[in-house]
């Protein structure tokens, strides 16, 4: 009996020391993880946020879908503005564009704070810079900027405004599948994709879209002005899309160029500090190595949300 009480004793302390070696190599991975988020936060901190310029050029990206909820939010952007236009080193501030639009209402937002930052502050100039698209309700942001950039082979334009839907009624006769639908108000479901199209409906939905579409076109006509050669080219404001080569000629841009040499050779603040709003370092770590180890960190250390870079 002697033995294997002998072995199992051996057994009991391998184990008790190998889980004391796990948890030791558990805490220096902690310690190993803030240290790497700690030298990130410095190296960002002292090469990313301009700190040593005395003029910088503010950028703040338009990306992808104009919506609320998107990184292109009205909520998002306007926040980045205030910020860059705060900042006492801005210059000029930089849309960096390259979005499809979204909806006119966060798009009138975004474009409303513009006028009213440069209102407030006539020494800043405001500047866009169209990537590869600039369209719908991105140009309407771009619009008003005090000049427009982009590239020969950029896409800008598409000003206009669409709703789509899909109509199902014949499907549903084919089917033998009867629509009901209870409501207060004559016209209430009118919008339905299960009944069928009403003229004096569709007619009413065709002037919502044109009075979307007049407002569009007076913004874009009041941050263009004379440049914007619509006299004589009416097809600029039907939806139709253009190349950037295209657009300079039509005044929808004023030049060719992307950030960098708007910031050096317009501006002359070649140091561009971006003050897009991104998630914050700790989020950005925990999407790098992908681990839930990593996103507990970020709980328990209080960072959520996201926060101005």
């Amino acid at each position: 009996m002697t033995q294997p009480i002998e072995v199992l004793d051996k057994l009991v302390r391998e184990m008790v020391r190998e889980q004391r070696s796990r948890r030791r190599f558990k805490y220096l991975m902690w310690i190993g993880t803030l240290a790497v988020i700690s030298t990130t936060l410095a190296v960002e901190h002292f090469t990313s946020d301009g700190a040593d310029a005395k003029e910088i050029t503010a950028r703040i990206d338009v990306s992808g879908p104009i919506a609320e909820g998107e990184a292109a939010s009205a909520e998002s952007l306007k926040k980045s503005i205030g910020q860059a236009f705060a900042d006492t080193r801005t210059k000029a501030v930089v849309l960096k564009i390259n979005s499809p639009g979204g909806s006119p209402v966060q798009a009138g937002y975004v474009y409303d704070e513009i006028k009213r930052q440069r209102g407030l502050h006539t020494n800043i100039k405001v500047f866009a810079v169209i990537t590869d698209l600039g369209a719908s309700g991105a140009y309407y942001i771009a619009s008003a900027a005090d000049e427009i950039y982009a590239d020969k082979a950029s896409l800008v334009g598409s000003i206009g405004v669409t709703a789509a839907s899909f109509g199902y009624v014949g499907v549903m006769e084919k089917l033998g599948v009867e629509r009901r639908a209870y409501t207060a108000g004559e016209h209430k479901a009118f919008l339905d994709p299960f009944q069928p199209r009403n003229a004096d409906e569709t007619a009413f939905w065709g002037e919502v879209l044109r009075t979307t579409h007049n407002q569009f076109i007076e913004a874009v006509k009041a941050g263009r002005g004379d440049r914007l050669k619509s006299a004589d080219h009416p097809e600029l404001l039907s939806g139709l899309i253009w190349s950037g080569q295209q657009a300079q000629q039509l005044g929808l841009i004023d030049k060719l160029g992307d950030v960098d040499y708007v910031a050096r050779e317009v501006v002359g603040a070649s140091k561009v500090v971006d003050f897009s709003t991104k998630d914050n370092p700790i989020d950005r770590f925990a999407k790098r190595i992908g681990t839930s180890v990593a996103q507990e960190l970020s709980m328990s250390l209080g960072f959520s949300g996201q926060s101005l870079r």
